[in-house]
């Protein structure tokens, strides 16, 4: 888990870059429609970064879906908030379709966390 914690951190620190980008660099360079969606971007890699965390150090998950949970935590960051920077930043349209795969990537990230959870130590 030791990875996982770290890239948990390098996610988040990347969040907080990029955050500050969205509120001081962006406004005059991009429309208002794609800040809103930079800005998502920005939230959902911070908010899933925290998740990386709790996954790593909850005990009483079963920790192979634990482990699996964390690793499509980091894909869907990948997937979702990394092609809506391109979408927005690079302006790469091709990379329109990638984002709802990040989305389901996240949502099956949560479900094996329910799932670790279940199947995991119910005496904590």
């Amino acid at each position: 888990m030791k990875i996982i914690i770290s890239i948990a951190a390098l996610s988040a620190l990347t969040a907080v870059i990029l955050g500050a980008l969205a509120a001081h660099g962006l406004k005059g360079t991009l429309s208002p429609a794609s800040l809103a969606s930079f800005k998502t971007a920005v939230s959902y890699q911070m908010y899933h970064s925290l998740a990386l965390l709790l996954v790593a150090a909850l005990p009483q998950l079963k920790r192979n879906l634990a482990t699996l949970a964390a690793w499509s935590f980091i894909l869907g960051i990948v997937l979702f908030s990394g092609s809506i920077y391109l979408l927005t930043l690079a302006q790469l349209s091709w990379l329109g379709p990638v984002t709802p795969i990040g989305g389901v990537t996240l949502m099956i990230g949560w479900g094996l966390v329910l799932t670790a959870a279940v199947k995991g130590d119910t005496d904590g």
